[in-house]
């Protein structure tokens, strides 16, 4: 039987799905536009982007675990939700902020933007487990390569489209009537998720108190070496190999662009992503899975390094599309084994670990990144970074002998 790269796609509520996570990936990825670059105008410091970072990974690692746990045993739709309320009135905030944000920053400074930082972290920390969990119950278990291939593609075109928009708009209308865009974004998606029907399911241990629950969760990880290996790979890779973070740095004193080249070169790993999610639509990586991740994670901080050196805005966005396509190859298969791996009712408590892990690692990273570039100067943290992502990647070819040999076909088709 011939390979079918739309099979997730033939699923009515999947494809509502994929219309809210991309709605929302553009919604927030505007509104970090709006935030990191009034952020930065406003001090011409990285140090504040890296701490903005950490502030919102403080709320993420907090509730995280709360998130996953009720995420197994409430309505993961309702959840969902209520985490895209509490996005949209961050947003809404921002455009009362940026109305008039010359007078609003010498009165209040920018300890407002780190409130909306720590909104969206909480929000985050309890949006991730929901939505992995409530995704899974979407399609069969043998296209879960499929349905995370065109899960991550969705999210990745959001991340292009929104920076990219976000610049632009940010340049061209000022940051209120970008922020305002962002809000109807969010509540596009709001509304697809309002057309899927609520999905029970029965939770494995109905007595477990929210304590034990959460043990249990982390002990199902922690002692399955496919699982641990790959999100803790992907968690220093990131946490080390990221220039996200820096971008504005990088626009602004090396590349000599504005906001609207920001919006490009935050588009670029993104759009990357795409390319890549395209052919492994065709080509999913269930064969050779565990050496194609080690692989592409290593190829992903040579990008890296090779970024910090360029001083060409063109082959810089031409490198941060490369480490896009690799990183996307690492994200469908670290997907794919978290779903193939995990029953259904624990699905809430790994995505909340692997959030943990993943996403916080991001604002952490971000963290790292400010403090490293004020410490060492810009371009030497970068390559840093990088140098770390391929010592991580060796590490794990040394000590993760299971991930070395996965192939995904034999689990989804097991």
């Amino acid at each position: 039987m011939s390979h079918d790269p739309f099979s997730s796609l033939r699923f009515k509520e999947y494809r509502y799905f994929i219309g809210a996570r991309l709605t929302l990936t553009i919604g927030f990825q505007i509104q970090a536009i709006v935030i990191n670059w009034m952020a930065y105008e406003h001090t011409r410091d990285p140090w504040t982007l890296g701490l903005m970072g950490l502030i919102e990974a403080i709320p993420i690692i907090l509730v995280s675990l709360f998130g996953g746990h009720y995420a197994d045993k409430l309505n993961r739709r309702n959840i969902i939700l209520a985490c895209i309320g509490a996005l949209m009135a961050g947003s809404a905030f921002l455009t009362w902020f940026a109305y008039d944000k010359t007078a609003h920053l010498q009165m209040l400074g920018i300890w407002p933007l780190f409130g909306v930082i720590f909104l969206i972290g909480v929000a985050r920390g309890f949006l991730a487990p929901a939505v992995n969990a409530f995704a899974a119950q979407l399609v069969p278990k043998e296209i879960f390569a499929n349905a995370a291939t065109w899960n991550s593609s969705v999210w990745q075109l959001g991340a292009v489209a929104g920076p990219a928009a976000g610049g632009l708009f940010y340049a061209w209308f000022g940051p209120d009537i970008t922020a305002f865009i962002s809000f109807l974004m969010m509540m596009m998606a709001a509304m697809f998720y309002l057309l899927i029907k609520p999905k029970p399911f029965m939770p494995a241990n109905t007595h477990e108190s929210i304590w034990q629950s959460l043990r249990t969760g982390i002990r199902f990880v922690m002692k399955n070496q496919v699982i641990v290996s790959a999100i803790t790979l992907d968690m220093f890779a990131v946490l080390f190999g990221g220039a996200v973070a820096m971008l504005p740095v990088f626009a602004d004193q090396v590349l000599h662009t504005g906001p609207d080249g920001l919006g490009y070169l935050r588009a670029a790993p993104a759009l990357g992503a795409v390319i890549m999610a395209i052919i492994l639509a065709f080509y999913p990586p269930v064969k050779n899975s565990g050496k194609l991740l080690l692989m592409n994670v290593a190829l992903f901080g040579v990008c890296m390094i090779a970024f910090a050196l360029s001083k060409n805005f063109y082959l810089s966005f031409a490198l941060l599309l490369l480490s896009g396509m690799f990183d996307n190859v690492s994200v469908v298969i670290r997907h794919t084994i978290i779903q193939a791996f995990t029953p259904n009712e624990m699905r809430g408590r790994v995505s909340s670990v692997n959030s943990i892990f993943i996403g916080a690692s991001n604002e952490i990273g971000a963290f790292e990144s400010g403090l490293a570039a004020r410490l060492m100067g810009l371009i030497p943290s970068v390559i840093f970074g990088g140098a770390m992502t391929l010592a991580v990647v060796a590490g794990a070819v040394r000590f993760a002998p299971s991930l070395r040999k996965l192939h995904l076909k034999n689990v989804l088709n097991g």
